[in-house]
């Protein structure tokens, strides 16, 4: 509906005819014989209003009924409103309606609903401006990502969702299996399941995007991950969308080189296509949100070591919840003193310790830290986790077998570094995380259309 009345007003011919097709959002009655309607289609933040006068052959017997959640198709004449809240009006000269609201039950009225309650209604929560205007962020968001990678000579890969290698190796993965477990005691032999082995849901397309970066230069996975642990915090999913670029023949230096510009170039995407929605954001959600993504575009971003940042945690002589010393993975609390108070813009942390990172990341000359970097933005905190991956044989090897893990479950990934191994790098970038960050809302469950979280899984 928007694009054709944008196109309208563009070409400055109002008065033409056109059909307006969306959900009755409010009716008010006037005594001058007509109707105020607000009609939204999804489509954009604003909602046209429609005038429908008294003369409708069907206004006594079913304009006057219309109530919030109701669908119509509304034909008239476009012109310009002599009121102030919006500059067009359409002039109804037909109405069909396509399905009726019981004002009785629909459950989004006027007053103000919770977001916790409309987590109970997700089925029809889009249909509310905040909601909507989330859903649109995040379409905006992901158009950006695919022509960020696609200008950069990235191949958008698909990677499995069902995986018998754990790429973090936390344990924490869903099972998938054909079996009826309740039925077996002792020891599974996963030679009689379905995979012939013991499978699960991917926690990260990582691993497998690799095998690609090492033939094709650049890859870029973007789907869904899975995480089986039992959070109920507002920062966490158990199921989740996640893009991750991989790079041949790249260092440290080039991942946080692209982490940065896949940030900015985001923002600037959204801050341009979305005005109406992050206005609403800026509004109702958090105030000043417009301007601190518009600060980060221009920001130049700290680099620190995570050495350096433990020293200047310890002698900020701030008070944490989770006291700091070297070898700690850092809380939110201290990502959030760096950023916000230390240094006033995005850090990226470089070289952790190499018993709070994956296996997979390359160790440092000094045997205790790996080139693994954290980008920390201010208001969230982690926002992106990436490292250089060791390309060496023996030290993936050894690190492998020192983590407790089976060389055999893996010697595909090792024979990356038999054939030709090079130099190569990669982040992850939870996409929930970023939309949250964008739009300021609070709980991660309300930026991702149907969440899943420990206990539920209705929709």
């Amino acid at each position: 509906m928007h694009k054709l009345i944008k196109e309208i007003i563009k070409s400055s011919e109002l008065e033409n005819q056109l059909t307006a097709k969306g959900w009755l959002r409010t009716r008010r009655d006037s005594k001058g014989g007509f109707s105020f309607l607000e009609l939204n289609d999804g489509s954009c933040f604003e909602s046209l209003q429609v005038i429908a006068p008294d003369s409708l052959e069907n206004y006594q017997t079913e304009i006057l009924n219309l109530h919030p959640g109701s669908s119509l198709a509304v034909s008239g004449q476009l012109k310009k409103s002599p009121g102030g809240e919006q500059s067009i009006e359409l002039h109804a000269e037909k109405i069909e309606v396509y399905g009726f609201s019981d004002i009785a039950e629909y459950p989004l009225q006027k007053k103000r609903i919770s977001f916790e309650k409309l987590r109970e209604l997700a089925h029809l929560r889009a249909r509310t401006n905040t909601f909507g205007a989330v859903t649109r962020v995040r379409n905006c968001l992901s158009a950006a990502t695919h022509r960020f990678f696609q200008e950069r000579s990235f191949y958008y890969l698909n990677t499995p969702i069902i995986t018998a290698n754990d790429c973090e190796g936390a344990g924490e993965m869903f099972q998938v299996s054909t079996l009826d477990l309740s039925k077996i005691k002792g020891d599974v032999d996963y030679s009689h399941d379905f995979f012939k082995r013991r499978a699960g849901l991917t926690v990260s397309g990582q691993l497998s995007a690799e095998t690609y970066a090492c033939a094709l230069g650049r890859v870029y996975t973007f789907g869904p991950t899975f995480r089986a642990e039992n959070s109920h915090t507002s920062r966490h999913l158990s199921e989740f969308w996640m893009i991750e670029p991989e790079m041949a023949f790249a260092d440290l230096d080039d991942d946080a080189q692209l982490a940065t510009e896949y940030l900015k170039y985001l923002i600037t995407a959204l801050l341009n296509e979305c005005p109406k929605d992050m206005e609403f954001f800026d509004n109702r959600i958090k105030k000043g949100i417009i301007g601190e993504l518009s600060k980060l575009v221009d920001a130049d971003f700290q680099k620190i070591t995570y050495t350096e940042a433990v020293d200047i945690l310890e002698k900020s002589n701030e008070k944490f919840e989770f006291d700091v010393s070297w070898g700690i993975d850092l809380q939110s609390e201290h990502e959030r003193y760096l950023t916000e108070k230390k240094f006033n813009t995005p850090v990226i942390v470089t070289d952790y310790p190499k018993e709070i990172k994956a296996f997979y990341m390359r160790m440092n000359d000094d045997n205790k830290t790996v080139r693994a970097m954290d980008v920390l933005c201010p208001g969230i905190g982690e926002i992106i986790g990436g490292s250089q991956r060791e390309e060496r044989l023996d030290k993936l090897e050894e690190r492998i077998l020192s983590m407790g893990m089976d060389l055999a479950d893996y010697w595909w990934y090792l024979d990356l570094r038999k054939y030709g191994t090079v130099p190569h790098a990669g982040f992850g970038l939870g996409f929930e995380r970023m939309v949250q960050f964008c739009t300021g809302m609070e709980n991660i469950r309300d930026v991702i259309p149907f969440p899943r979280t420990p206990g539920h899984a209705e929709f």
